[in-house]
């Protein structure tokens, strides 16, 4: 197997060719070719892995028990299997095998083989514990590599499905993986969902399956939730809706007579639910008559003392919820006063709150009941037509009835073409009357037309549709949208209160997702049937600008323009790229070619020699133009023989570092033609002469200070502009000095033999850091100083080991990287160490107590690595006694988990992670406990993912 290694301790890449051996190759190949093979086999860290290829060469030419030791490192797939394989110079030799430093034997899953000079090691089924490092022992010598085990991708085979449920409901979402037993991670809205202390989530596992339960659901559990695994995810929408409404008791149909009272009563599920009242769909109003009542799930209307003209249909629509409650009432008495023999015949539509141009309001499904009342001696007969059609009762719904007093017209479950003028006559030998009845049919309406999708954006779009052609005999008071994925059958509600708009913006999209949507039209009766579904739509967004826009190359008739893909590309893809170009005083972008390019740079030809030009490039996706990025100045178009070019000394490129009164002389190349103008700034500001010394010529600049000074210490700017175009490099230089002497040096304490000193670090630190002190004591009979402690780190220290009956004093040193302070700290007081007699007089005082809490005197710090790369948190901890400590991720201990390491070395606490990949993000908890007390630190791990970045072509040093 071949690999070879990237910057990182622990990444791994395999070679494209499984057959060929890059380390081989490079071993072949001439310093000409390794630029070459470094971009074929995707190599980048070229530097990196020659050194390591020097260091193996040297390796090989001392060792004299190995003919071919282990490659560097292997790279295996969980559950596979790998042979490790080395020659060794002596065929009756011995070899032992380790194993992160510990010797171990053959099992049923490592078989070791001799053949010949050969020797293998075969590991069987490999899992995530044989990823560690292997040696191979050969009397003094060895050879060690490492291997990798990598886990293939865990894949979502089945996605999570967007779901709608009821307040309180039970809420199971489910997604099936590629492999039992595998880890996923699941999230709300972008934050990590774990188990808390009032159990609101659960996390089930069922073979590949994996269930995320809510058992009573609330409306704050809407949102987006996401399952995760190191091979996809998968997102779905939940939304709770309140419980639908249900009907404990209807209103049913009322007759009454002249004078009495009429009560309209319904109970529905929802106590807190209101509602409005209408007769023959208009709102009914309380007044001294009528009386409208809800308490608690009960409502009531309330007619007193009722009339001929109270007759009609009453309808009862809840607040937010399409449907009504429906009853008719029907007023029976009629007043008439004495009638004479023969009279004739006399409809009185008066009675029943109608006149000849009235019009009776019926819900479709509801009963038409046109009950007239009629005089006439004798009683007359009864013709009911509707057009020039004559009624009777061959039509099942169709019932007519005549009683004393009383026509009586009956559709059961009105329809839509039972609307129209109906024609009542009555006859008899004394006459005849007619009287005409318009009845009007209201029903829901027809469905929305024509919708269809205006626009998308990254997690939206605006839908737009045409009114019904039928508003069902009532205006229409809003629309009701839903939406779905096309994959799914489950339709998802956007709205519960009626849209008033036909055009609507939806939210809350995932991007790249391909969706339907349809809309119902809502009146006062009630909801039609849906329109037909849209054409589906994903949403995308444009992408980010592109960035890096400059000019490469320009001469008397082109420009050559180079310039980066966009940060955020998005779900769609990107199409190409458009550049235009503006003259200077005019608004008109011109486009430079025709459609759109799919490379990153573009010369642009058949240009004006002398023209000043704007340009600019935008990125296309399949949702439009994103912002486009413009070039800082306009351009003239004029040949320019060479680009200026800073050529930064490597040894300039991390920060310089000088002493006091040191000389600095740097020298910077730089190419460009016609001679560049050169510009030194520091922090910012233009390099004064008086400052420091510049001197330029057509090659390089020179910056010279004869006797720095700390005022010189700070970021240099450099600049080389050629008309528009320019290059910059920037060098940090430090100018250090002696520190100052530390500060209020005390004797804590003396007793027996010894002297506990403190003091206070120095206000002058020499602008670098200070990396010790120096302690001396002297006895003040003979003031000879002698060292006690050299680079010190702490600020207090103990001096033992003093001659009894002597009387000393002390000073302290602070050092630096250049030196110690030129002034000590000495104390004010001195010690006398006592002499042991016979009337020595015990002190008195209590032993001191060297105990000590926990404290951090390092905290962890917040770091990004890439995965695949190992990562290290460090920290720092002191107590006494020595305190216990524990890893945590996320509040989880980690101190069995093989993946990572834990390290501790005088007080220094090291977590190694080995080849962290995405889901190894998070927060990282170090906690230092002893019998004084605890201290915790903690910090944020981000991991990235791998981005192979292009070399650049044009450099060639």
């Amino acid at each position: 197997m071949s690999s070879f290694l990237k910057p990182s301790n622990r990444a791994v890449q395999m070679s494209t060719e499984p057959d060929v051996d890059v380390w081989d190759i490079l071993r072949s190949a001439p310093p000409s070719e390794y630029q070459k093979i470094a971009f074929q086999y995707g190599i980048t860290d070229l530097r990196g892995m020659l050194k390591r290829l020097k260091k193996m060469k040297k390796e090989e030419k001392k060792s004299a028990a190995f003919l071919k030791k282990l490659d560097p490192a292997y790279q295996v797939t969980k559950g596979h299997k790998i042979k490790l394989a080395i020659e060794v110079a002596n065929a009756d030799a011995e070899v032992k095998w380790l194993k992160n430093g510990q010797e171990f034997h053959p099992t049923g899953r490592y078989i070791f083989e001799s053949v010949g000079n050969m020797r293998y090691l075969t590991i069987n089924n490999c899992s995530l514990a044989d990823d560690a490092a292997y040696c191979c022992v050969v009397g003094d010598e060895k050879c060690t590599t490492e291997l990798f085990v990598k886990e293939p991708p865990i894949l979502i085979v089945k996605n999570l499905e967007d779901q709608m449920v009821m307040k309180g409901e039970r809420v199971e979402l489910e997604c099936e993986v590629s492999e039992e037993g595998a880890n996923v991670k699941w999230e709300k809205d972008g934050v990590e969902l774990t188990r808390d202390e009032s159990f609101k989530y659960r996390f089930k596992k069922d073979g590949c399956k994996h269930i995320l339960i809510i058992n009573e659901a609330s409306k704050e559990d809407c949102g987006h939730y996401k399952v995760k695994t190191n091979g996809g995810e998968s997102m779905a929408e939940l939304l709770v809706q309140e419980k639908q409404l249900e009907v404990y008791q209807s209103i049913a149909d009322l007759t009454v007579k002249a004078k009495d009272q009429a009560v309209f009563k319904c109970e529905v599920s929802d106590e807190n639910v209101k509602g409005t009242w209408y007769k023959n769909g208009v709102e009914v109003k309380s007044d001294a008559r009528v009386n409208i009542t809800h308490i608690g799930r009960i409502h009531k209307l309330t007619i007193d003392d009722v009339k001929p003209e109270d007759e009609g249909d009453y309808t009862f629509v809840p607040d937010g919820h399409a449907f009504n409650l429906s009853a008719k009432l029907n007023f029976m008495e009629v007043k008439i006063d004495y009638v004479p023999r023969q009279d004739p015949p006399k409809i009185h539509l008066d009675c029943m709150s109608c006149t000849t141009e009235s019009t009776i309001i019926v819900v479709a499904g509801n009963k038409l009941r046109l009950d007239v009342p009629i005089t006439g001696d004798p009683a007359p007969t009864v013709v009911w037509t509707k057009g020039e059609k004559v009624i009777s009762e061959g039509d099942s719904r169709v019932h007519v009835e005549t009683s004393k007093g009383h026509c009586i017209f009956t559709i059961e479950g009105a329809e839509r073409q039972d609307e129209g003028i109906y024609s009542v006559v009555v006859r008899n030998p004394a006459g005849e009357d007619t009287a005409d009845i318009n009845v009007k049919v209201v029903d829901v309406p027809d469905p929305p037309q024509n919708l269809k999708i205006l626009s998308v954006g990254e997690d939206s779009c605006v839908a737009q549709w045409d009114p019904p052609s039928f508003d069902g005999g009532q205006p229409i008071i809003g629309y009701v949208l839903e939406r779905k994925k096309t994959r799914s059958y489950r339709w998802m509600r956007l709205n519960f209160d009626p849209y008033p708009d036909t055009t609507y913006e939806a939210k809350r999209m995932i991007e790249g997702m391909a969706y339907e949507m349809r809309v119902y039209a809502v009146n006062s009766i009630g909801m039609s049937r849906h329109s037909p579904a849209s054409q589906p739509f994903v949403p995308v967004a444009p992408t980010s600008a592109p960035i890096g826009l400059c000019v490469d190359d320009i001469n008397d008739t082109s420009i050559s323009l180079k310039w980066r893909r966009p940060e955020k590309i998005g779900a769609a893809e990107l199409e190409g790229y458009g550049v235009e170009y503006c003259k200077e005083g005019t608004d008109e972008w011109i486009p430079a070619i025709k459609g759109l390019t799919e490379r990153t740079s573009l010369t642009i030809k058949d240009l004006n020699t002398g023209d000043k030009l704007q340009f600019r490039v935008r990125a296309y996706n399949m949702a439009g133009p994103s912002a486009p990025i413009t070039l800082g100045q306009f351009v003239t178009i004029r040949e320019i023989m060479q680009r200026p070019k800073i050529w930064l000394p490597r040894s300039l490129r991390q920060t310089l570092i000088r002493k006091v009164g040191e000389t600095v002389n740097l020298v910077i190349p730089f190419q460009g033609k016609p001679r560049p103008k050169v510009t030194w700034s520091k922090d910012g500001e233009p390099l004064a002469a008086t400052f420091a010394n510049v001197r330029n010529s057509e090659l390089d600049t020179i910056l010279f200070i004869r006797n720095t000074d700390r005022k010189h210490s700070g970021k240099y700017d450099l600049q080389v502009q050629i008309e528009n175009v320019e290059d910059s490099a920037s060098v940090m230089l430090q100018v250090v000095d002696l520190p100052g002497p530390p500060e209020a040096l005390k004797i804590m304490d003396i007793w027996g033999f010894n002297v506990a000193l403190e003091w206070k670090p120095p206000k002058d630190n020499g602008n670098c850091e200070i990396i010790g002190y120096a302690i001396q004591k002297a006895d003040k009979k003979t003031m000879e100083w002698y060292t006690v402690y050299d680079q010190y780190r702490r600020t207090n220290c103990v001096v033992s080991d003093l001659i009894m009956g002597n009387e000393y004093v002390f000073r302290v040193y602070s050092m630096n990287l250049v030196g110690l302070s030129q002034e000590p700290c000495n104390t004010k007081d001195s010690a006398y160490i006592q002499k042991s007699g016979i009337d020595y007089k015990h002190p008195g005082h209590k032993e001191h107590d060297f105990s000590e809490a926990p404290k951090f005197t390092h905290p962890l710090v917040n770091r990004s690595v890439i995965a695949g790369y190992n990562a290290t948190l460090s920290c720092s901890v002191r107590g006494i006694p020595k305190p216990k400590v524990t890893w945590y991720k996320n509040k989880m201990d980690i101190s069995n988990e093989a993946k990572y390491r834990m390290l501790s070395k005088q007080g220094v606490l090291t977590l190694e992670i080995r080849k962290p990949c995405l889901f190894d993000g998070g927060v990282y908890t170090c906690k230092a406990v002893n019998a004084s007390g605890e201290d915790v630190v903690e910090c944020k791990l981000e991991v990235r993912p791998q981005i192979v970045k292009e070399e650049k072509k044009d450099e060639k040093k």
